[in-house]
């Protein structure tokens, strides 16, 4: 077994292992709550266990729906398809692309293969940009866990602002990655083959029905696993982030005007929550960060976290990952600072 497969297989036993755990924490949480070794436990620890379970239970029907939507476009919806519908002009293109995104509820694992593939067969490199900035978020899936994640209000401020800002934002990224690069080609090879970001699909010249039925199981398990720990993961970070970190240290940062903004934007990116659950945790910072922060946190995390920033390298050439990182930093955080000082102060005014 040489380094990567070695490594390959570490990251997909740590995952087993937090969803076992997690597996093992639903089933039996009760009978161990009884037992004197948890009742010996400090408190903050089981606090730690509460937080942890809520975010997860509340998540996972989003995540199961996500990924087999996500698996049924993967095997029934070609790439031709999906350029078949877009402008051949170079800016007319970057909004349809946005709304293309808006129905196509891709997760940020999943984009990137899927983008990379259509740039390599055609497709304008600033309009798959606007696509794999746009599909993650701006979906009925992501919408419903939003909107559920807050309080089931339709006017709520985080739920109206992440949606209009991945639309407005994802086509400004596009058109400023277009001035930069043009058409340009920026895969690191052009012989490489674009490969899918699950390992079982079958390539069977006439696909029946049960192998179509078995590819998008397998597709749908791939991707629920590999959404699973990270989802996880983050609801165990947020646990102790939210557990043990000082109060009034939290409370300073997360009411800062810009430090609030800057610290869940990062905290967004080095989680790499999938986009249909992490609402969720957001919302379980609610009462110790800015609305501002929040919705931060929810539009940036999408777009760029360390789990596709890996990948963007894996099918990009450094130079564009690199200035697709800047630009999507300043312009998310650009706007998130204007919609605190003009839009937010007003919004129960307007809606």
């Amino acid at each position: 077994m040489n380094p990567k497969q070695a490594r390959s297989w570490g990251k997909d036993l740590i995952g087993m292992g937090l969803l076992l755990l997690f597996l093992f924490l639903f089933l039996f949480s009760d009978q161990l709550s009884n037992t004197q070794y948890i009742q010996d436990l400090p408190s903050a620890w089981v606090n730690v266990n509460t937080i942890f379970l809520s975010i997860v239970l509340e998540a996972i029907p989003f995540i199961l729906l996500g990924v087999f939507v996500s698996a049924l476009i993967q095997i029934y919806v070609s790439e031709e398809t999906i350029k078949r519908y877009l402008p051949k002009n170079a800016l007319g293109a970057l909004f349809p692309a946005a709304i293309l995104g808006a129905i196509f509820p891709l997760c940020e694992c999943a984009i990137v293969p899927v983008v990379a593939r259509l740039v390599k067969k055609g497709m304008p490199l600033h309009v798959g940009v606007v696509f794999l900035v746009a599909a993650p978020i701006l979906n009925p899936i992501v919408f419903m866990s939003t909107f559920f994640a807050f309080g089931s209000d339709w006017t709520h401020p985080v739920l109206l602002s992440r949606m209009g800002l991945a639309f407005i934002l994802s086509i400004i990224i596009g058109g400023a990655l277009y001035f930069i690069f043009k058409n340009s080609y920026q895969l690191r090879a052009k012989q490489q083959d674009i490969h899918e970001h699950h390992h079982h699909q079958t390539h069977s010249k006439k696909p029946g029905i049960l192998n179509r039925v078995k590819e998008t199981v397998y597709h749908a398990v791939d991707e629920f696993f590999l959404m699973g720990k990270y989802l996880i993961l983050g609801a165990l970070i947020a646990a102790l982030f939210q557990t043990f970190l000082d109060r009034q240290v939290l409370q300073t940062i997360g009411s800062g005007e810009y430090s609030s903004v800057l610290v869940m934007m990062g905290f967004a990116y080095l989680l790499s929550l999938c986009s249909e659950a992490d609402a969720f945790v957001a919302a379980s910072f609610g009462q110790n960060f800015t609305t501002a922060s929040l919705i931060g946190f929810l539009v940036y995390g999408p777009m760029l976290d360390l789990k596709n920033t890996f990948m963007l390298f894996a099918y990009f050439r450094a130079k564009f990952v690199i200035a697709f990182m800047i630009i999507v930093t300043i312009v998310v955080f650009t706007a998130i600072i204007l919609l605190n000082q003009f839009v937010l102060p007003n919004w129960y005014q307007w809606f």
